[in-house]
């Protein structure tokens, strides 16, 4: 159901999760003469134009993260399952950042290149408070829906 605020909430988190998946997340500046690399969810795209599929992880968990999320909204039927669901993609977006921190520090050189973070890495921490809203409302709703049985 449209109506809901709560519907909103979840079709917001899943375009801020979809974001985050296509928009370059960091970029590392080597020290030598060459050129910047992009890191993304699924690849790091160096200045040759090779990739290296080693932030493969990110991709997958946040690709789960937006499914389940889009999945949430049709259950509008059954809020106690809904509600669970958006404790798991909060669950699954926080795996995503432990993910990232992991990659950037265990592959951070610091004598050999600096690394900028981008605006796009703040994207599953706004898609974390829009499902949060969307449980919070869902629960307010199974609240009422209890208090008029």
């Amino acid at each position: 159901m449209i109506q809901r605020k709560q519907t909103l909430f979840l079709i917001f988190a899943v375009i801020a999760s979809i974001c985050c998946l296509c928009l370059p997340l960091a970029t590392i500046y080597p020290e030598a003469m060459s050129a910047p690399s992009q890191v993304f969810n699924l690849w790091i795209a160096d200045g040759n134009g090779n990739h290296d599929f080693s932030t493969w992880p990110l991709f997958a968990v946040l690709l789960l993260s937006a499914a389940a999320e889009f999945f949430c909204i049709f259950l509008y039927n059954n809020r106690r399952r809904q509600a669970a669901l958006c404790v798991f993609c909060i669950f699954l977006l926080v795996v995503w950042y432990v993910l990232f921190a992991w990659l950037v520090f265990s592959g951070a050189d610091s004598s050999a290149s600096s690394l900028s973070l981008g605006i796009p890495v703040a994207l599953p921490a706004v898609s974390i408070i829009f499902d949060f809203m969307a449980r919070q409302g869902i629960i307010a709703d199974e609240k009422l829906v209890r208090s008029m049985d």
